[in-house]
């Protein structure tokens, strides 16, 4: 993928940003386990470069864990809101840089892990590895990982992701018979893959606000993506009245060298 399209893309999300930031989950506390067992890195002083890191979701995580984070993304927006949330005493830091994947602007063997989290989709398979081995250090480890909707644990589910399917025409998702997770697991050396269930508890309209998130809503104009939401919503306040949403997730982790 070239830079035009990476800058296209960040712009893309920049006019989602404060969806993004508002709506997007977080990963629950055994990704966190998970990531440490399988790829031996202690998050607790460890160098991550994370890769497309948006508003934050995952670099403040990190750094919460004791991480030094370089939160790497091509969005002005989405970086601002990052860095408007960075404070605290832990004395980790997270370092903003406008950039992308597939051209890292960091020196050799910086690392010792690379995440991409929610965002390797978009990189150059091929080029966007080799560019996460050459600022890892010889132990560190490259890291995928993907929160997803589980619609087959919920028919409720299953039919919002197949209503997108049928109104929002750059939809992609479990309701798309050729959908899957991104191959990353084919581009390195595997160590490990695990999928990683949870539940999310969270109220219709911050729901609502991660549909708008996403790349395939921000391609809408603003007035066609407003009624895709409302159908939505008039759907979601049928089923569930009292406004809370019990949403079945997953985590797909794949860690390798």
């Amino acid at each position: 993928m070239s830079t035009g399209p990476i800058k296209d893309l960040g712009r893309t999300f920049d006019r989602v940003a404060d969806a993004y930031d508002a709506g997007r989950p977080g990963y629950p506390d055994e990704v966190y386990r998970a990531l440490t067992e399988v790829s031996g890195v202690e998050l607790d002083g460890a160098t991550t470069v994370d890769v497309g890191a948006g508003t934050g979701i995952m670099s403040h995580a990190l750094r919460a864990r004791g991480s030094h984070v370089i939160a790497v993304d091509p969005g002005e927006a989405m970086l601002t809101r990052l860095v408007s949330k960075t404070g605290g005493s832990n004395g980790r830091r997270v370092g903003a840089v406008l950039a992308d994947g597939n051209a890292l602007p960091l020196a050799d063997e910086v690392a010792d892990l690379v995440m991409y989290a929610q965002s390797w989709h978009w990189l150059d398979p091929v080029v966007s590895i080799t560019e996460a081995r050459r600022v890892l250090r010889p132990r560190g480890a490259i890291v995928g990982c993907w929160n997803l909707n589980h619609a087959a644990q919920a028919d409720w589910l299953a039919a919002y992701e197949a209503r997108l399917a049928q109104e929002v025409p750059a939809y992609w998702g479990p309701a798309v018979e050729q959908w899957s997770v991104p191959p990353i697991a084919s581009s390195f050396e595997v160590i490990e893959e695990r999928w990683i269930p949870w539940t999310r508890l969270i109220g219709i309209e911050d729901f609502l606000l991660d549909l708008r998130s996403h790349s395939y809503m921000a391609a809408l104009s603003p007035e066609r993506a407003d009624e895709v939401v409302e159908r939505q919503r008039e759907a979601l306040r049928e089923a569930f009245p009292e406004g809370v949403l019990s949403v079945p997730m997953r985590v797909y982790l794949a860690v390798g060298r």
